[in-house]
């Protein structure tokens, strides 16, 4: 998952191993903060304080959900900037306190005896006003990637059992559009972080069968996807490039699958079943094919991998499948 607000020196801190004596203030310190959240005046320092330190300390999801009022005190600093987002008048100071509050959630979203707790409470929810803006500026493309980084920490577990309640209730929500205006509108960092979330809910069988029930849907994520890889073009990104390659390939895994549409005939409508194979290969986009992408893939050979996989479950035989330099070693 992408984290919009790690830098190299947070990763140094996961990896470093502090004195008992450090560790022993630090935990004091940070106790401390926690109690300040529910004070006012003292919440946006306790904040950005601890959203500084949230990736070196292991247990600090468990001591914001189970301390008093502290999620209480991270959903007010969220509904208190709701006035700011329609009309559009947020501030950069409203956006960097909103976000330390929201990089909280994003830690006890991460957590394995947190994220169910969190998701039963519908706390995600809260975040979807700031999901719907579409303003240009970097206060709000900052709210939208730290809002993105909450799901995608919900999503980024291996424990299946786990993974499958969150899809489900992302997948009886509106995750899915909102993530593909923003794939298709949002910045680079913003576009990836929502592809990460749509790749994990198809990965997922009762994702993939969600998208693929209707073909209004199915044609949707595709129509988007290609817009992407035509923006690729333009702007070349390893890892966007990734994701949407890997999106591709789920969306061809299954020959069996297929899709409801709804076609006209003598004036009425009627149903039919359309192969989700055949369906892909009449809209995957010729850039997929040829060598319009050798670079990039070179770069990455396990992206090369999934486009080889995609390309043969489609039937695809791709001018990229023969270059020398991109066959398998």
């Amino acid at each position: 998952m992408i984290d919009a607000r790690a830098s190299p020196a947070t990763q140094a801190q996961q990896t470093a191993v502090p004195s008992s004596a450090n560790l022993e203030i630090n935990t004091d310190e940070i106790m401390q903060w926690i109690i300040d959240l529910r004070d006012p005046t003292k919440r946006e320092l306790a904040l950005l304080e601890l959203s500084k330190k949230r990736d070196s300390v292991p247990d600090l999801p468990l001591w914001l959900w189970h301390s008093f009022g502290t999620m209480s005190a991270l959903l007010q600093e969220v509904v208190a900037i709701y006035p700011a987002i329609m009309p559009a008048n947020l501030t950069a100071a409203q956006s960097n306190r909103v976000c330390n509050a929201l990089a909280l959630m994003q830690c006890v979203a991460s957590h394995r005896e947190t994220r169910g707790p969190f998701l039963h409470a519908h706390i995600p929810l809260y975040l979807y006003p700031f999901l719907h803006t579409t303003k240009i500026s970097r206060s709000f493309e900052y709210l939208r990637l730290t809002s993105l980084g909450v799901i995608g920490a919900l999503v980024k577990t291996d424990d299946k059992e786990q993974l499958l309640v969150v899809i489900n209730f992302l997948l009886s929500t509106e995750i899915i559009p909102l993530c593909l205006r923003i794939m298709e509108q949002g910045t680079e960092l913003s576009k990836t972080v929502a592809t990460f979330i749509l790749q994990k809910i198809l990965l997922d069988d009762t994702g993939l069968l969600y998208i693929c029930q209707t073909y209004e849907r199915f044609s949707h994520v595709a129509m988007i996807l290609g817009k992407m890889v035509m923006k690729l073009t333009r702007e070349p990104s390893v890892r966007l490039l990734k994701h949407v390659v890997r999106c591709y390939s789920r969306l061809s895994d299954n020959p069996s699958l297929t899709l409801d549409a709804r076609v006209a005939q003598g004036g009425a409508g009627q149903n039919v079943k359309v192969r989700a194979q055949q369906a892909l290969k009449q809209c995957l986009p010729d850039q997929l094919k040829d060598l319009t992408f050798k670079t990039l893939l070179k770069e990455d050979p396990s992206t090369m991998n999934w486009l080889r996989q995609l390309l043969t479950n489609l039937e695809i035989d791709g001018a990229i499948l023969h270059d020398e330099e991109l066959l398998p070693k």
